[in-house]
C-alpha cells in the first residue's frame, strides 16, 4: 500500500504539468533570426487565451523599454509600453489547436490571424497575412 501511495502523489505533483496545456509564460523565437526576443505569458480569460509581454530581450543600444510607434493610431495599443503589452487575443480551443483570434507584432504594427498548438515541449504559433504566414517555435520558461 505504501508503495501504491507513493505513486499517487508523484502522479499528484507532475499533474500541473500535463493540465497547464498552452497556459504559462512562453520565450519566443524569432522564425527569421533564431533569436529570443521576449517572453510572453498565455493566459485564460471568459474562457479564451490571451497572451500579454512580460519581458524584452533587447541588444545593448536598443531602447529597453519601448513603446508600439508602428501600432495603428486607432488601435489602443498605439504608443503605449510593449512590456505589459496583450498581443494575443481571443484565442478559442478547436481540437487540439487554439484559433479564432489574432496577435500583434509591435515591430511592425500589424494584427495577423493566427493559430497555436502544442508540439511536444514547444508552441507553435502560426500568423496569417491572407494566404501567407510565419510559424514561430515557442520554448516554456520554467
Amino acid at each position: 500500500m505504501k508503495y501504491f501511495s507513493l505513486s499517487l502523489f508523484i502522479l499528484f505533483l507532475s499533474a500541473p504539468a500535463f493540465s497547464q496545456g498552452v497556459l504559462g509564460k512562453w520565450k519566443t523565437i524569432d522564425d527569421e533570426t533564431n533569436e529570443a526576443k521576449s517572453i510572453v505569458e498565455l493566459y485564460e480569460k471568459d474562457g479564451k487565451v490571451y497572451g500579454k509581454i512580460t519581458r524584452l530581450f533587447r541588444k545593448a543600444g536598443e531602447d529597453q523599454d519601448p513603446v508600439c510607434n508602428q501600432c495603428e493610431a486607432d488601435d489602443a495599443r498605439y504608443q503605449k509600453k510593449i512590456i505589459g503589452m496583450e498581443i494575443l487575443k481571443d484565442m478559442k480551443k478547436s481540437g487540439e489547436e487554439y484559433a479564432g483570434g489574432n496577435i500583434l507584432d509591435p515591430n511592425n504594427g500589424k494584427i495577423y490571424h493566427c493559430k497555436l498548438w502544442l508540439e511536444g515541449n514547444d508552441l507553435k504559433l502560426r500568423g496569417y497575412w491572407g494566404v501567407f504566414y510565419r510559424t514561430q517555435t515557442w520554448v516554456r520558461v520554467h
